[in-house]
C-alpha cells in the first residue's frame, strides 16, 4: 500500500485487515501487540558508568602519568629491597602517589563530564503516558495509549491529544496543533479524502500523528503507525543516530594532546639515554643500580613534558564562561559548548518561536476603502490604530465590530499580569484587535449584540459565521480566506458606500497581494443585513452569500524587535543567520527580508520539494549561499545542518519544537528556547535561552569568543611553563657532567613533585584567574575563528622564546645555588622557586597578544589574590618541614628569598619592553 494520505480510507482499512464498526477485537489487538510491540518510544543502547569511567584513564597523556608512576613506584622497590635508601625510596613513593592522585582527579571531572546525558528520548517516552478511546470487540473503552496496534478505531474529540499516526475516516470542524513536528502554531484543518500527490507533512490534511492535540472539533481514525514507525519514532530514531559531536576545542586539545604525548616520550628516553651515557663515560660500564638511580630525572621529565593541570584548568575555565553566560540568561548544558559558541560560522534556526514572537498580530487592515496601520503585538491590548493616509481616513468600526463578534476566542489577564490566550491564534489575533479599538465581545453582547446562531468553521466550506441581532435588525458576519470569501461576495463597502465588487476587486486583489508581500496571512470579514426567517431557518449555503465585504485583516506572526540587530551583529562578526521553517517560501522570504537575514527580493529560498530533489552533493553547492529555507521537515533540516558541516563550518542550530531536536543533536551546537521550547528540544540542546531571545545567541557568542581568548592565554600560560620545566632538566641532563660541589651530576634539577607543584599551584590558580579577564577591543568585528588550525597558531615563536629564556634563568639559578655550595635540596629548591616566580610574573604578561603594559594589572583581582596565594604557599613549602621531607626542598637564607623573588622578573619586562618597541615602531611606519 501507498502511503495512507494518498490511498482511500476504505483501502487503508482494507490493507490493515480492520472494520470501522466493529474494531479490532482484543485477541487480534494482543497479537499485534506481540507482533509490532508497544506503542512507545524505545531507547538506543546506553553506554554503562563502568565503561565512561574506564575510558577517561585511556587518554594518552594519562597513559604517560602512569607510566611515570610505575616507574617511580619501580624505583622506591628497589630502594626499599636492594640498596637499603629507604630516604630515596619514601620520596619516589610519594612522588608515584603523588602523580597517581593527580590521574584520578583528572579522570573524576571527566567523567562527571561524560555522566550528563541527554534525556531527549525519555521526553518522547513521556508524550505516549495517556489514554485513548479505542474501538475493541464493538465497544468503546479507555486503553493506556501503549496499547494501541495498527488497526486500532480511535475517537478523538476537542482536547484530546493524538496517541499514534492515524488516517481519519470521518471528521466534524476538526482542527488539529502539530506545532510539535510543523513548527508552525496554526491549527491544521482536517478531512477525509485522499490526497492526489505527495505533500510534506504538514499538508497532509487526512492524516494525525502523534503527540499532536486536537483544538477543535471530533473525528474517528484508524492507527496506521505506533512506537517507532510514527513520525515521532522517526524524530526520536534520527536523534538516537546522531553521533555526539566533538567540540571544536576538544578537537584542537586531542590535536595538541597527540603532539605533547609524542614530545613527552621522545624526551623521557632521551633523557634516560642521556644519564645512562654519562654513567657509562664515568664508570666504563651501566649497572643495573646506574639504570635505575637514572628514573629519577626521567620522572621528573615525563611529568614535566605533560600539562598536568590543561584539563582542570580547562574545566574550571569553561566553567567560568558558563557562569558568564547564566548571567546573560543562557544555561549551558556542556561545559564545551561555551568555547564553541564563539567558533560559530552559522546559525540555522527556526522561524517560529525564535525569530518570531509566535503571538499572531493583526499589524494591518484595509477596511472601508482605506488602509489602517497597527500597533502593539502579543496579546496585550496596547497599540494605536493609525490611517497609512491621514488624508483617507473612513470609519472602521463596523469591520473591527464583525471581527470581534465573529469569534470564539478571548485573551485574559492571569495573576502576574500576562495576557494568556485562549482558542485559534487567528481568532485570538482578531480578538486582541478589538481590545486595542475598544471592543469585547462580552460588553457587545451585553450592549445589544445577540448572538443568535453559529455556524463554525469546517475544512469544507473553509468560512465561520455568526447570525446576530441587534437595533439594526440581523445580519450574518462571515470570515474566512479572501480567495473564498470574495466567490460568495456581492459588494464592498468603500467609504460608506455600497460598491459592486467587480468594480473593487483588482484594488482588493491588490490589497491582498500588498499584504502577502509583506508575510501578512489575510482574512477577510463581511456582513449581510437579513430578515428574521432567514436568520432563524436559513441554511449555510442561503446565509454564506452575497455578502458585503468590510475589510481584511494582515496578520503576522511579529519578528522579535530585537532579532534585527543581531543578525547585523552577528553579520559584522562574519556569522551567517539561516532561517529554517515549515511555513510557506514568501512568507519565509518577507520575515527575512525584514530581519535583515537576505538583502534584496531575489534571494534564493529553497523549500521542501525541493531539498527532496536535491542530491546531498547538489545541497552543498548551495548551502553556503542560501539563507532562507521554507515548508522543511525535521530531516531537511539536518541535512541542511551537515552539509554546511561537510564544508568545515562550524553550525549552531536553534528551534523550539520537536521537530528540530534531530537538527540541534547534529548541529556543533544546538540552541533551544527556554519558555517555548519542548522538553525534548531542551534535552537535546546545549544552549538554552531563558528569555527565548534571540540577542542572548549574540551576548553568548561573544562570551564564547571572551573564553576562547582566556583559554589560549591559559594555555600559553602552561606550555611557557612546560617548555621551561623540560629546558631546565634538560640542561641539567646534557651539560652538568661532573658533581658541583655538595650537588651530584645525576641529581635532577627539579624533583617530580617539585614539578607537579608548579604544575597544580603555581601554574593553574594563576591560569584559571585568566579566564576572568575581559574580553580585547573589537572582538566582534573579528571573523569567527578556523577550527582547523592549531589552537597554538601564532604562539609557538612566543613560547619557545619565552620558554628558553625561562629555562635559562632557572638553570643558571641552580648552578649558582650549587657553586656557592648549597646542599641539593637547597639548590633545587632555588630552582624551584626562580621558576615558580618566573611564571607568576609571566602570567600578567599572558593575560595579551600584545605586552604586559597593554593591560591594567589591576583590573583583575582574582588573578592578583592567586598569584599573591602561588607566591606565599609556593616559599611555606621549602620552610614547613613536612613538606621539606615530601617535596625535598629546604629553608633559604633571607637574600637568596628576595632573589628568586625579583631576579625572574627580568626576562618578562625586557622581552615585553623590546616587543612594545617594536609594536611602536612598526605602528609608526
Amino acid at each position: 500500500m501507498q502511503q495512507p494520505y494518498r490511498t482511500h480510507k476504505a483501502e487503508v482499512l482494507k490493507s490493515l485487515d480492520t472494520d470501522r464498526q466493529t474494531g479490532l477485537t482484543q485477541t487480534v489487538a494482543e497479537a499485534r501487540q506481540t507482533e509490532y510491540g508497544p506503542n512507545q518510544m524505545q531507547r538506543g543502547e546506553q553506554t554503562p558508568a563502568w565503561k565512561m569511567l574506564l575510558k577517561t584513564f585511556t587518554e594518552p597523556l594519562v597513559i604517560i602519568l602512569f607510566v611515570a608512576a610505575g616507574l617511580a613506584l619501580l624505583n622506591a622497590g628497589y630502594d626499599f629491597f636492594n640498596t637499603g635508601d629507604v630516604e630515596h625510596g619514601r620520596a619516589a613513593i610519594y612522588e608515584a602517589v603523588a602523580i597517581i592522585a593527580l590521574i584520578l582527579l583528572n579522570a573524576g571531572i571527566a567523567f562527571f563530564q561524560a555522566r550528563s546525558t541527554q534525556k531527549s528520548l525519555e521526553a518522547l517516552e513521556s508524550m505516549t503516558e495517556r489514554t485513548a478511546n479505542v474501538m475493541r470487540d464493538q465497544d468503546w473503552e479507555e486503553v493506556p495509549a501503549a496499547q494501541l496496534v495498527p488497526g486500532d478505531i480511535i475517537c478523538v474529540n476537542t482536547g484530546d491529544f493524538i496517541e499514534a499516526d492515524v488516517r481519519f475516516l470521518s471528521v466534524s470542524e476538526l482542527q488539529v496543533n502539530e506545532a510539535h513536528l510543523t513548527g508552525e502554531a496554526e491549527p491544521i484543518n482536517k478531512q477525509t479524502h485522499a490526497l492526489d500527490e505527495d505533500v510534506p507533512l504538514g499538508d497532509r490534511t487526512n492524516m494525525g500523528y502523534s503527540g499532536s492535540m486536537v483544538t477543535h472539533g471530533n473525528a474517528i481514525a484508524v492507527v496506521t503507525g505506533t512506537g517507532m514507525d510514527t513520525e515521532l519514532g522517526h524524530i526520536a530514531t534520527l536523534l538516537d543516530q546522531v553521533p555526539d559531536q566533538r567540540t571544536p576545542i576538544e578537537r584542537a586539545v586531542a590535536r595538541l594532546t597527540k603532539v605533547l604525548m609524542r614530545i613527552a616520550i621522545s624526551l623521557v628516553f632521551f633523557t634516560l639515554a642521556v644519564e645512562l651515557i654519562k654513567t657509562y663515560v664515568e664508570n666504563g660500564g651501566i649497572s643495573f643500580d646506574a639504570f635505575i638511580n637514572s628514573l629519577s630525572p626521567s620522572i621528573a621529565i615525563a611529568v614535566a613534558a605533560i600539562p598536568d593541570a590543561l584539563p582542570v584548568v580547562l574545566s574550571i575555565v569553561l566553567t567560568i564562561g558558563a557562569a558568564t553566560l547564566a548571567k546573560n540568561r543562557g544555561l549551558v548544558k556542556t561545559l564545551n559548548s561555551v568555547e564553541t559558541l564563539g567558533a560559530t560560522n552559522f546559525i540555522a534556526s527556526d522561524k517560529t518561536g525564535t525569530l518570531t514572537k509566535n503571538q499572531m498580530t493583526v499589524t494591518r487592515f484595509y477596511a472601508n476603502g482605506a488602509t489602517f496601520s497597527v500597533e502593539g503585538s502579543g496579546y496585550a491590548p496596547a497599540g494605536d490604530i493609525s490611517p497609512v493616509d491621514d488624508n483617507d481616513t473612513p470609519d472602521y468600526t463596523g469591520f473591527v465590530r464583525s471581527a470581534v463578534l465573529n469569534n470564539e476566542a478571548s485573551v485574559h489577564q492571569d495573576e502576574q499580569g500576562h495576557y494568556v490566550p485562549y482558542g485559534n491564534p487567528t481568532d485570538v489575533s482578531l480578538t486582541v484587535l478589538g481590545h486595542k479599538a475598544e471592543f469585547d465581545r462580552d460588553q457587545l453582547q451585553n450592549n445589544g449584540y445577540e448572538i443568535i446562531r453559529v455556524l463554525p468553521f469546517d475544512s469544507t466550506r473553509k468560512l465561520m459565521s455568526v447570525v446576530i441581532h441587534s437595533e439594526d435588525g440581523y445580519q450574518v458576519l462571515t470570515k474566512g480566506a479572501p480567495d473564498v470569501v470574495l466567490r460568495v461576495t456581492d459588494n464592498v463597502l468603500d467609504h460608506d458606500q455600497f460598491v459592486p465588487l467587480a468594480e473593487k476587486k483588482d484594488e482588493i486583489e491588490a490589497k491582498i497581494l500588498e499584504f502577502a508581500e509583506q508575510a501578512l496571512r489575510t482574512l477577510a470579514v463581511t456582513c449581510r443585513t437579513i430578515d428574521e426567517d432567514l436568520a432563524q431557518n436559513g441554511s449555510m449555503e442561503e446565509l454564506e452569500q452575497q455578502l458585503t465585504l468590510l475589510g481584511i485583516a494582515g496578520i503576522i506572526d511579529p519578528p522579535r524587535p530585537e532579532v534585527k540587530q543581531s543578525v547585523a551583529t552577528l553579520r559584522h562578526a562574519g556569522i551567517a543567520v539561516i532561517m529554517i521553517t515549515g511555513d510557506h517560501a514568501a512568507t519565509a522570504k518577507a520575515i527575512a527580508l525584514r530581519l535583515g537575514i537576505i538583502q534584496d527580493n531575489d534571494a534564493e529560498v529553497i523549500d521542501g520539494p525541493m531539498l527532496d530533489q536535491m542530491s546531498d552533493a547538489q545541497l552543498r553547492d548551495h548551502v553556503l549561499t542560501t539563507r532562507v529555507y521554507a515548508r522543511v521537515s525535521p530531516e531537511h533540516k539536518q541535512r541542511i545542518v551537515q552539509a554546511l558541516q561537510a564544508h568545515k563550518a562550524v553550525v549552531a542550530m536553534t528551534g523550539d519544537g520537536i521537530n528540530d531536536a534531530p537538527a540541534l543533536r547534529a548541529a556543533d551546537i544546538g540552541i533551544a528556547m527556554g519558555i517555548n521550547g519542548t522538553a525534548v528540544t531542551k534535552d537535546a540542546a546545549d544552549l538554552i535561552l531563558l528569555d527565548d531571545k534571540f540577542t542572548t545567541i549574540t551576548n553568548s557568542v561573544e562570551a564564547g569568543r571572551t573564553i576562547f581568548g582566556n583559554i589560549r592565554n591559559f594555555m600559553r600560560q602552561e606550555l611557557i611553563t612546560n617548555v621551561a620545566e623540560v629546558l631546565t632538566l634538560l640542561f641539567g641532563a646534557i651539560f652538568i657532567l661532573s658533581d658541583i660541589g655538595k650537588v651530584p651530576s645525576t641529581a635532577p634539577i627539579l624533583s617530580a613533585l617539585m614539578v607537579l607543584w608548579v604544575n597544580m599551584i603555581s601554574d593553574s590558580l594563576p591560569s584559571f584567574a585568566l579566564g576572568y579577564d575581559k574580553p580585547e577591543a573589537d572582538l566582534m568585528q573579528q571573523p569567527p575563528r578556523d577550527v582547523h588550525e592549531s589552537i597554538l597558531k601564532g604562539m609557538v615563536g612566543r613560547i619557545a622564546l619565552r620558554g628558553i629564556v625561562m629555562a635559562a634563568v632557572v638553570f643558571a639559578s641552580f648552578l649558582w645555588a650549587a657553586n656557592a655550595g648549597y646542599t641539593l635540596p637547597m639548590a633545587q629548591t632555588v630552582a624551584f622557586l626562580t621558576l615558580v616566580f618566573g611564571q607568576l610574573w609571566h602570567a600578567f604578561d599572558a593575560r595579551s597578544n600584545k605586552t604586559i603594559f597593554h593591560r591594567n594589572p589591576f583590573d583583575n583581582g582574582r588573578l592578583l589574590l592567586a598569584v599573591g596565594f602561588a607566591a606565599t604557599s609556593s616559599i611555606l613549602v621549602t620552610m614547613i618541614p613536612f613538606f621539606n621531607t615530601v617535596m625535598g626542598t629546604a629553608p633559604l637564607p633571607p637574600i637568596c628569598y628576595l632573589y628568586v623573588i625579583f631576579f625572574p622578573a627580568i626576562p618578562t619586562f625586557v622581552i615585553s619592553g623590546i616587543k612594545a618597541l617594536w609594536l611602536r615602531s612598526k605602528g609608526a611606519a
